[in-house]
């Protein structure tokens, strides 16, 4: 990657009054949590939320860790997977911060990948009125995505993050290292929505990943906190913009995601990851704006060709449309009955439309 992000962006503050919040971003950090949370967490009861596959790698530094500075840590541990989000598992949940006495001062810490990040902020936001949460992302999608910006919620069968708040966490401690222990599909996953920033918002950036796309996928170091970097401090400049969601910016965030959210729904949370769902949602949403004459072809070309140079998926399942149009229609972006999708005008920018006709939607899902 060229010098376009700078060594030095290690630290991204999310301006919001009151509100803010810095994400720290250094390579080994995983390691220093003690002098990284000692204002956070000092001599307070920390719930520690995590799942199965990051307790395996992490749980025992961190709570060690921890456990130095904080008064008491208890850990809540649940399945990996898109299953964990939901309201049965909360139930369960609340159930279980009662049991550790769990009160106002108590301080909830998010330490795994997106699914467990957007839930324990539920749980932080919903418990006791709202307690304090940190977020502590250890895959690429929650670094450069959802750890960022204070939304936090969980599915409900048939539409995803339907039920949530929006709630921003202390702070966010990003370690790339730890993407090392990833998994290639997790990590390919989360490349979509490091594209997904070039795409909406920097031409420059989407550049550079084109030229960079075999480091990226090395996972140099170096290379990746500049990716992370750049796309905390796109995240941060849209949701200081828009935190709620009132004047529309931040729904940019959103490109590809109500294809994709109804991608995940219909064919259950499992077969795609959220990543590649979300890649398969750009694609479409490229071909409903080629069709409507928003874009030219050289757009859906290069979008298409990063996409695969990533080796992240393109084409929609052939099957189920009818589902997938009709899952569309309960995305959060519906607004007095009219659905509203995002959709490009060029690399760098897009724009938030009404949908069309069905039968162009139809269309665009076909490969």
């Amino acid at each position: 990657m060229n010098d376009y992000i700078s060594d030095a962006d290690s630290q991204v503050t999310v301006n919001l009054a009151s509100r803010s919040y810095s994400i720290e971003i250094k390579p080994g950090l995983l390691n220093q949590l003690s002098k990284a949370l000692g204002s956070f967490v000092s001599n307070e009861h920390v719930i520690l939320v995590t799942d199965s596959n990051v307790a395996e790698l992490y749980l025992e530094s961190v709570v060690s860790q921890i456990s130095e500075i904080a008064q008491r840590v208890d850990v809540i541990c649940v399945n990996p997977g898109e299953e964990s989000k939901s309201i049965p598992v909360c139930n369960e949940l609340w159930q279980q911060m009662v049991d550790f006495n769990t009160d106002r001062q108590s301080v909830v810490v998010a330490l795994g990948g997106g699914v467990v990040g957007d839930l324990a902020g539920f749980l932080a936001a919903s418990f006791a009125r709202g307690i304090r949460f940190i977020q502590i992302p250890t895959t690429l999608l929650a670094q450069v995505d959802s750890s960022v910006g204070g939304k936090v919620g969980v599915n409900l069968p048939s539409a995803k993050n339907m039920v949530g708040a929006f709630w921003q966490p202390e702070v966010v401690l990003i370690d790339p290292l730890v993407l090392e222990t990833l998994d290639e599909a997790n990590f390919r996953a989360g490349l979509a929505e490091v594209i997904k920033y070039g795409l909406i918002m920097d031409v420059d950036f989407f550049a550079s990943l084109e030229s960079s796309a075999d480091l990226i996928g090395q996972r140099e170091p170096k290379v990746l906190t500049r990716c992370i970097a750049r796309c905390c401090q796109c995240k941060a400049a849209i949701v200081e913009e828009d935190e709620r969601e009132t004047s529309g910016r931040r729904a940019i965030l959103n490109y590809g995601h109500t294809y994709g959210h109804a991608i995940e729904a219909v064919f259950g949370y499992g077969r795609f990851l959220h990543g590649e769902a979300i890649a398969i949602g750009m694609t479409c949403a490229a071909r409903l704006a080629l069709d409507l004459g928003m874009v030219p072809d050289s757009f859906v070309t290069r979008q298409t060709e990063l996409f695969r140079k990533m080796k992240l998926p393109v084409d929609c399942p052939a099957e189920r449309h009818d589902e997938l149009l009709a899952s569309m229609k309960h995305d959060k972006k519906v607004a007095r009955g009219e659905l509203k999708l995002i959709l490009p005008v060029r690399i760098g920018e897009v724009v938030v439309l009404a949908a069309p006709e069905d039968q162009l939607i139809h269309d665009s899902l076909k490969n």
